[in-house]
């Protein structure tokens, strides 16, 4: 934001070098990360008055979609056109597990790969700041929750399906993950033709979007969790 409260483009970021799907800030940092057409999650920080990459996380077979940065903003989960969800820690310099780094810049380094459990592409992804869950929004028209499990060594974390929501439109849906039982109940559906909220919520209003492909879905409603 300039003096006059007008903004004003500081930098042009081109280290993709195909169509860039998503951004996000990391929750502390001035360090932003995107996603792309061109397989890569790449990430940036500003250098002498600009932006400069300062690292590409390559490992996705296909387009990645999008990125989420956890809570303590060290992990960040990556998914992809290739089915598969990645989680990736940061390591700084000098770290005790002797990851190697360039300089004085943090490596980034896939620890988890979930993969499996979606049949179709992954469109988002997010974390859970209160519980370090991971939610997925897939193209199967389903909604995915993993956790990790409490005893799994951090460095090599191991994550479990706490929940699948199939076609979660209309219906509710039981789960039970580590001996919990829960209801999970949709609210809101996105269709071909309408988003509309539950009926027997009666002063919640109704939205109607015309001639919305249910692929729009995630433009419409990005998977989020309440922070």
């Amino acid at each position: 934001v300039d003096e006059e409260e007008e903004y004003e483009c500081v930098s042009v970021l081109n280290s993709h070098t195909q169509d860039v799907k998503h951004v996000v800030w990391h929750p502390t940092q001035e360090l932003l990360a995107s996603a792309s057409y061109d397989d890569t999650v790449k990430l940036y920080h500003e250098e002498e008055d600009d932006w400069v990459c300062c690292a590409t996380l390559e490992g996705h077979d296909s387009t990645v979609w999008s990125v989420a940065f956890d809570r303590s903003g060290e992990r960040l989960a990556s998914c992809s056109d290739d089915k598969t969800v990645r989680v990736w820690q940061r390591y700084k310099p000098g770290n005790e597990e002797g990851v190697a780094c360039s300089g004085t810049d943090p490596t980034w380094k896939c620890i988890c790969t979930l993969s499996g459990y979606h049949t179709r592409t992954i469109y988002d992804v997010a974390w859970c700041h209160l519980t370090g869950a991971l939610a997925t929004a897939c193209g199967d028209d389903a909604i995915r929750v993993f956790e990790e499990s409490a005893s799994c060594d951090p460095r090599q974390p191991t994550f479990s399906l706490a929940a699948h929501i199939p076609r979660a439109h209309s219906q509710d849906v039981n789960c039970n993950s580590s001996g919990r039982a829960g209801t999970l109940h949709c609210s809101a559906s996105v269709r071909s033709t309408s988003v509309e909220a539950e009926p027997s919520r009666r002063k919640s209003p109704r939205v109607s979007f015309s001639r919305h492909m249910s692929l729009m879905a995630r433009a419409v409603f990005p998977v989020s969790f309440l922070e």
